[in-house]
């Protein structure tokens, strides 16, 4: 499918390019308590092996701030600081050397105070998100629309912005979220139609890990295929990890990105004599990291599996007790089940250390 994405003012998180032609970026949420900066940096470390490119942080008090300057200055992805209420908690980030906020004006006490924090925000040339929450909706608003509907969440968003373009600030990017669907793409599409700073998707507390992927790539899908969209995060009851693995397996299967492994498998049946279950979700944690765009199969009969195993860049197609080894459509050889994976995961490293390291342009 062919989409086109609708054309936003571009800025930039740190080096990363945020709207405009730039690919739509991928980002995560930290779960560890942000003063302990040797566990934050661990899981950063893990979110940007698997190619999250930008990642937040709660910063709920003054010590979690302080300690942003150790995690920014070690980081190999950029910092975005998530600030409520307290104004000095923004200001301690910028001066600490984050990237970017996450705050909403409205909430961090208005009048002087806004004004200082965009003030700094400007110096340092910080960009500043717009979080829009549905379950945060100004009192005002709520009566005016009847509730949290998508009306209401643009038009918090539209007050939000016009404090910051006020103080002269236009480096924005916006956010409407909701956990229920309808209403968040339907306040999407009608920002879109109003705006053009970059948008930030996606579906507020969408619950655990499956019945959440679902919700959020549904909603997701929806927006993107409308070509509406600048980065992504599934806020998932999972770990965040888990967020970005499945960031990218949406945005794959929309043709919008071409990074990492996508693991084809059957669904097995009757026919299926090799433990195709066990062994595809082997494959697919042995070769997370990888961020060269690979396609490799994992199929488990003779009906499907040569056609399939021959058309990934490695395959293998099971029968009983055995399998066919496939590289680039050719056949490699039959091996027994328990040498299959091991002769797929040799040939995954056949190919990547013919095309190099296998690190993806960020423009791809």
């Amino acid at each position: 499918m062919q989409i086109n994405r609708r054309l936003t003012r571009q800025i930039h998180i740190g080096v990363v390019p945020i709207g405009g032609s730039a690919p739509i970026v991928v980002q995560s949420m930290t779960n560890t308590d942000t003063r302990d900066v040797r566990r934050t940096l661990a899981q950063i470390t893990r979110l940007a092996k698997l190619g999250c490119e930008v990642v937040r942080l709660g910063v709920p008090n003054m010590e979690a701030a302080r300690a942003l300057g150790k995690i920014t200055d070690a980081a190999k992805i950029p910092i975005i600081a998530d600030i409520h209420f307290d104004y000095k908690l923004a200001l301690e980030a910028l001066s600490q050397g984050v990237d970017a906020l996450r705050l909403n004006p409205g909430n961090i006490g208005g009048g002087r105070k806004v004004r200082e924090v965009t003030k700094a925000a400007a110096d340092h040339g910080t960009p500043i998100r717009i979080g829009v929450n549905s379950g945060s909706i100004e009192k005002d608003l709520l009566i005016k629309y009847g509730g949290p509907t998508p009306e209401a969440m643009v038009e918090s968003a539209l007050v939000h912005m016009r404090i910051l373009e006020n103080e002269g600030f236009d480096k924005i990017k916006i956010s409407l979220k909701a956990s229920d669907l309808s209403r968040t793409v339907d306040a999407y599409g009608k920002l879109s139609e109003t705006v053009d700073y970059p948008l930030h998707l996606g579906i507020t507390e969408a619950g655990t890990m499956l019945p959440g992927a679902v919700k959020s790539s549904a909603g997701m899908a929806l927006l993107l295929a409308d070509g509406i969209g600048d980065t992504i995060r599934f806020s998932l009851t999972a770990p965040p990890e888990n967020e970005v693995k499945a960031a990218y397996a949406l945005l794959r299967s929309l043709g919008l990105r071409n990074r990492g492994v996508e693991v084809i498998s059957c669904p097995t049946c009757s026919r299926t004599d090799i433990d195709v279950i066990g062994m595809a979700h082997k494959v697919e944690r042995a070769l997370q990291y990888i961020a060269a765009p690979l396609t490799v199969a994992v199929m488990g009969c003779v009906v499907n599996g040569p056609g399939e195993a021959a058309e990934a860049d490695v395959g293998i197609a099971g029968g009983k007790g055995k399998g066919v080894l496939f590289k680039k459509g050719k056949k490699v050889g039959i091996f027994l089940e328990q040498d299959l994976m091991p002769a797929l995961l040799n040939g995954v490293r056949e190919i990547l250390a013919a095309v190099g390291d296998g690190s993806e342009n960020h423009h791809n």
